[in-house]
Protein backbone atom coordinates (compact mmCIF):
# COMPACT_ATOMS: atom_id res chain seq x y z
CA UNK A 1 0.00 0.00 0.00
CA UNK A 2 0.97 3.34 -1.18
CA UNK A 3 2.16 5.70 1.91
CA UNK A 4 0.82 9.20 2.12
CA UNK A 5 3.09 11.95 3.07
CA UNK A 6 2.03 15.58 4.08
CA UNK A 7 3.54 18.63 3.05
CA UNK A 8 2.86 21.63 5.22
CA UNK A 9 3.73 24.89 3.50
CA UNK A 10 3.97 27.59 6.49
CA UNK A 11 6.62 30.04 4.98
CA UNK A 12 4.60 32.79 3.93
CA UNK A 13 5.40 36.41 5.18
CA UNK A 14 1.47 37.54 6.27
CA UNK A 15 1.96 40.53 4.71
CA UNK A 16 -1.98 41.40 4.64
CA UNK A 17 -2.53 40.14 8.04
CA UNK A 18 -1.11 43.35 9.21
CA UNK A 19 -0.37 41.39 12.56
CA UNK A 20 3.55 42.24 13.12
CA UNK A 21 4.33 38.27 13.33
CA UNK A 22 4.12 35.59 10.77
CA UNK A 23 0.01 34.60 10.34
CA UNK A 24 0.89 31.15 10.61
CA UNK A 25 2.24 31.83 14.24
CA UNK A 26 -1.05 33.99 15.43
CA UNK A 27 -3.26 32.52 18.38
CA UNK A 28 -6.21 31.27 17.55
CA UNK A 29 -8.13 30.61 20.64
CA UNK A 30 -4.65 29.88 22.65
CA UNK A 31 -3.03 27.56 19.67
CA UNK A 32 -1.19 28.77 16.94
CA UNK A 33 -2.95 28.40 13.80
CA UNK A 34 -0.23 26.32 12.01
CA UNK A 35 -0.36 23.99 15.50
CA UNK A 36 -4.57 23.28 14.81
CA UNK A 37 -3.26 22.64 11.12
CA UNK A 38 -0.48 19.63 12.20
CA UNK A 39 -2.79 18.62 14.71
CA UNK A 40 -5.30 17.23 12.21
CA UNK A 41 -2.62 15.63 10.09
CA UNK A 42 -1.33 13.99 13.52
CA UNK A 43 -4.14 12.66 14.47
CA UNK A 44 -5.16 10.93 11.15
CA UNK A 45 -4.42 7.69 10.76
CA UNK A 46 -4.11 7.86 6.78
CA UNK A 47 -1.03 10.37 6.90
CA UNK A 48 2.46 8.44 7.03
CA UNK A 49 4.88 11.27 7.89
CA UNK A 50 4.64 15.25 7.97
CA UNK A 51 6.92 17.46 6.51
CA UNK A 52 6.76 21.56 7.26
CA UNK A 53 8.24 24.25 5.73
CA UNK A 54 9.24 27.13 6.93
CA UNK A 55 11.03 30.21 6.67
CA UNK A 56 14.83 29.41 7.62
CA UNK A 57 15.23 31.48 10.77
CA UNK A 58 11.94 30.11 11.73
CA UNK A 59 12.77 26.95 11.54
CA UNK A 60 14.06 27.20 15.53
CA UNK A 61 10.84 28.31 16.45
CA UNK A 62 8.09 26.20 14.33
CA UNK A 63 10.17 23.03 16.25
CA UNK A 64 9.90 24.71 19.79
CA UNK A 65 6.63 25.97 19.99
CA UNK A 66 5.07 24.08 17.19
CA UNK A 67 6.10 20.86 16.86
CA UNK A 68 7.94 19.91 20.36
CA UNK A 69 5.03 21.99 22.24
CA UNK A 70 2.64 20.25 20.64
CA UNK A 71 4.08 16.67 20.49
CA UNK A 72 3.88 16.06 17.04
CA UNK A 73 5.86 12.89 16.48
CA UNK A 74 4.48 12.20 12.77
CA UNK A 75 7.24 15.38 12.10
CA UNK A 76 10.01 13.87 10.02
CA UNK A 77 11.64 17.54 9.05
CA UNK A 78 10.95 21.50 9.01
CA UNK A 79 12.25 22.03 5.09
CA UNK A 80 13.62 25.97 4.86
CA UNK A 81 11.04 27.91 2.12
CA UNK A 82 11.94 29.90 -1.12
CA UNK A 83 11.51 32.93 -2.68
CA UNK A 84 7.93 31.89 -3.62
CA UNK A 85 5.33 29.15 -2.11
CA UNK A 86 6.18 27.12 -5.59
CA UNK A 87 9.50 27.05 -4.74
CA UNK A 88 8.68 26.19 -1.19
CA UNK A 89 7.33 23.05 -2.22
CA UNK A 90 9.93 22.00 -4.38
CA UNK A 91 12.08 22.15 -1.60
CA UNK A 92 10.03 19.82 0.10
CA UNK A 93 9.22 17.57 -2.03
CA UNK A 94 13.24 16.66 -2.43
CA UNK A 95 13.16 16.72 1.31
CA UNK A 96 11.19 14.25 1.32
CA UNK A 97 13.09 10.63 2.84
CA UNK A 98 12.60 7.32 1.21
CA UNK A 99 9.60 8.34 -0.90
CA UNK A 100 8.68 6.04 -3.95
CA UNK A 101 7.10 7.57 -7.21
CA UNK A 102 3.47 5.59 -6.70
CA UNK A 103 3.51 7.30 -3.30
CA UNK A 104 0.78 9.88 -2.25
CA UNK A 105 1.80 13.45 -0.78
CA UNK A 106 -1.16 15.80 0.42
CA UNK A 107 0.18 19.23 -0.15
CA UNK A 108 -1.74 22.00 2.56
CA UNK A 109 -1.57 25.67 3.08
CA UNK A 110 -0.28 25.67 7.04
CA UNK A 111 -2.86 28.70 7.67
CA UNK A 112 -6.18 26.60 6.60
CA UNK A 113 -6.53 24.86 10.11
CA UNK A 114 -10.36 23.99 9.46
CA UNK A 115 -9.12 20.88 7.44
CA UNK A 116 -10.52 17.62 7.99
CA UNK A 117 -9.53 14.32 8.34
CA UNK A 118 -12.47 13.16 5.77
CA UNK A 119 -10.91 15.45 3.41
CA UNK A 120 -7.24 14.10 3.82
CA UNK A 121 -8.82 10.66 3.33
CA UNK A 122 -11.04 12.08 0.34
CA UNK A 123 -7.91 13.87 -1.44
CA UNK A 124 -5.66 11.12 -1.25
CA UNK A 125 -7.68 8.31 -2.36
CA UNK A 126 -8.40 10.59 -5.37
CA UNK A 127 -4.86 11.02 -5.79
CA UNK A 128 -4.31 7.62 -5.90
CA UNK A 129 -6.76 6.84 -8.45
CA UNK A 130 -6.56 9.54 -11.17
CA UNK A 131 -2.93 10.51 -10.27
CA UNK A 132 -4.10 14.25 -9.09
CA UNK A 133 -6.80 16.10 -7.08
CA UNK A 134 -7.95 19.43 -5.52
CA UNK A 135 -10.26 20.02 -2.80
CA UNK A 136 -12.82 22.47 -4.05
CA UNK A 137 -16.71 24.17 -3.09
CA UNK A 138 -18.90 25.47 -6.26
CA UNK A 139 -19.24 29.29 -6.02
CA UNK A 140 -21.82 30.93 -4.60
CA UNK A 141 -21.33 34.16 -6.41
CA UNK A 142 -21.90 35.42 -9.88
CA UNK A 143 -18.25 36.06 -11.46
CA UNK A 144 -17.33 38.93 -13.70
CA UNK A 145 -14.80 38.84 -16.03
CA UNK A 146 -13.04 42.37 -16.26
CA UNK A 147 -10.45 44.41 -17.93
CA UNK A 148 -9.54 47.84 -17.88
CA UNK A 149 -12.69 48.53 -15.96
CA UNK A 150 -15.14 47.21 -18.03
CA UNK A 151 -17.27 43.70 -17.82
CA UNK A 152 -16.11 41.31 -20.50
CA UNK A 153 -17.87 37.84 -20.03
CA UNK A 154 -19.99 36.50 -17.26
CA UNK A 155 -18.69 32.82 -17.37
CA UNK A 156 -21.68 29.65 -15.93
CA UNK A 157 -21.44 29.92 -12.41
CA UNK A 158 -22.21 26.16 -12.38
CA UNK A 159 -18.35 25.89 -14.29
CA UNK A 160 -16.87 27.26 -11.32
CA UNK A 161 -15.25 26.26 -8.32
CA UNK A 162 -12.89 27.61 -5.85
CA UNK A 163 -9.50 25.69 -5.32
CA UNK A 164 -8.83 24.76 -1.63
CA UNK A 165 -6.26 22.45 0.09
CA UNK A 166 -5.26 19.72 0.39
CA UNK A 167 -4.15 19.03 -2.87
CA UNK A 168 -2.96 15.26 -3.58
CA UNK A 169 -0.56 14.56 -6.00
CA UNK A 170 1.43 10.85 -6.81
CA UNK A 171 4.89 11.77 -6.02
CA UNK A 172 6.09 11.38 -9.53
CA UNK A 173 3.85 13.22 -11.07
CA UNK A 174 4.13 16.58 -8.83
CA UNK A 175 7.88 15.98 -8.83
CA UNK A 176 8.34 15.59 -12.46
CA UNK A 177 6.26 18.56 -12.86
CA UNK A 178 7.53 20.88 -10.33
CA UNK A 179 10.72 20.30 -11.84
CA UNK A 180 9.56 20.86 -15.69
CA UNK A 181 8.20 23.84 -14.12
CA UNK A 182 11.45 25.16 -12.62
CA UNK A 183 13.39 24.57 -16.18
CA UNK A 184 10.84 26.48 -17.75
CA UNK A 185 10.27 29.36 -15.72
CA UNK A 186 6.80 28.80 -14.96
CA UNK A 187 5.34 29.77 -12.05
CA UNK A 188 1.53 28.40 -11.15
CA UNK A 189 -1.04 29.83 -8.75
CA UNK A 190 -1.63 26.48 -7.01
CA UNK A 191 0.17 23.29 -7.46
CA UNK A 192 -2.52 21.43 -9.42
CA UNK A 193 -1.93 24.41 -11.89
CA UNK A 194 1.76 22.82 -12.27
CA UNK A 195 -0.28 19.36 -14.13
CA UNK A 196 -2.91 21.56 -15.67
CA UNK A 197 -0.34 22.96 -17.15
CA UNK A 198 1.28 19.76 -18.85
CA UNK A 199 -2.19 18.63 -19.99
CA UNK A 200 -2.79 16.24 -17.16
CA UNK A 201 -6.44 15.26 -15.51
CA UNK A 202 -6.83 16.69 -11.95
CA UNK A 203 -9.88 15.04 -9.93
CA UNK A 204 -12.10 17.57 -7.74
CA UNK A 205 -13.22 16.55 -4.58
CA UNK A 206 -15.86 18.44 -2.45
CA UNK A 207 -14.54 20.82 0.16
CA UNK A 208 -16.40 22.48 2.93
CA UNK A 209 -16.96 26.67 2.84
CA UNK A 210 -15.11 26.65 6.45
CA UNK A 211 -11.96 25.57 5.00
CA UNK A 212 -10.51 28.79 4.72
CA UNK A 213 -7.35 30.28 4.16
CA UNK A 214 -6.40 32.65 7.10
CA UNK A 215 -5.25 35.26 5.21
CA UNK A 216 -6.57 38.76 6.60
CA UNK A 217 -7.90 40.15 9.79
CA UNK A 218 -11.35 39.75 8.47
CA UNK A 219 -10.23 35.72 8.17
CA UNK A 220 -9.16 35.48 11.98
CA UNK A 221 -12.65 36.97 13.16
CA UNK A 222 -14.64 34.29 10.74
CA UNK A 223 -12.15 31.73 12.11
CA UNK A 224 -12.76 32.55 15.88
CA UNK A 225 -16.92 32.28 15.23
CA UNK A 226 -16.20 29.23 13.43
CA UNK A 227 -14.47 27.59 16.92
CA UNK A 228 -17.09 29.42 19.00
CA UNK A 229 -20.02 27.51 16.67
CA UNK A 230 -18.27 24.23 17.26
CA UNK A 231 -18.06 24.87 21.00
CA UNK A 232 -21.63 24.84 21.31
Amino acid sequence: MARTIALIPAAGMGKRMGAGSNKQYLMLDGMPILARTVRTFEEADCIDAIYLISPEQEIPFCRSDVVERYGFTKVRAIVPGGQERQHSVYNGLRAIEGIEPDDIVLIHDGVRPFVSVQMLEDAAAAARESGASVVAVPVKDTVKVVQEGLVTATPPRETLWLAQTPQGFRYGLIRAAHEQAAAAGFLGTDDASLLEWQGQPVRVVQGDYRNIKITTPEDMILAEAFLKETAK
